[in-house]
């Protein structure tokens, strides 16, 4: 009994298989008569265009680093007064007694309010001297813009790399000594 089930099982198995191998037969046609029927449409790629180089002159061609030619448009773009603008009137005025010293030998000592005006006091060479708003200090035409409890500010005009006269900050901060 025994071997007649097993024989009857591999035969049910084997039929089953076959079953398997007609059911891939016709998924095979399937496919085929769907690959027949379909047609790709790639279309096709245009040609490059053809590249043409261009000659350089460098006699007739605008020099892109040229440091004038920078400076004029850094100007142009943040709207700096010209270079005359800017020196002319510090040339024509007189010069003020501590505009003899460098800015660096100077020292904020102290501050003050005198009338509603802020003061400070600057000491150079070992003497005090009061300074108020409008005021100038320093070797670099140094305008005095604002006082207050730990500094001066000043404003400065000074040439840059190219030559050009420029404006720039500086501080004067205040000195504690040390006693």
């Amino acid at each position: 009994m025994k071997i007649v089930a097993k024989v009857l099982w591999l035969t049910l198995a084997a039929s089953a298989l076959s079953a398997c191998d007609s059911d891939q037969e016709d998924l095979q046609r399937w496919m085929a008569e769907q690959r027949a029927q379909v047609k790709p449409s790639v279309p096709p790629i245009s040609e490059p265009k053809k590249f043409t180089p261009q000659a350089y002159t460098e006699a007739s061609a605008f020099e892109p680093f040229n440091i004038l030619k920078l400076t004029q448009a850094l100007r142009r773009e943040s709207n700096q007064p010209s270079t005359s603008e800017l020196i002319a009137p510090e040339l024509a005025r007189r010069k003020e007694a501590l505009e003899a010293f460098p800015l660096d030998s100077m020292a904020m000592v102290g501050s003050m309010n005198r009338n509603g005006q802020p003061v400070a006091l600057v000491r150079v060479d070992k003497l005090l001297y009061k300074v108020r708003v409008g005021e100038y200090l320093g070797l670099n035409y140094g305008r005095i813009t604002r006082i207050n409890e730990t500094e001066v500010a000043l404003r400065e005009i000074v040439q840059d790399a190219a030559g050009e006269w420029i404006e720039r900050v500086a501080t004067l901060q205040l000195q504690e000594s040390a006693k």
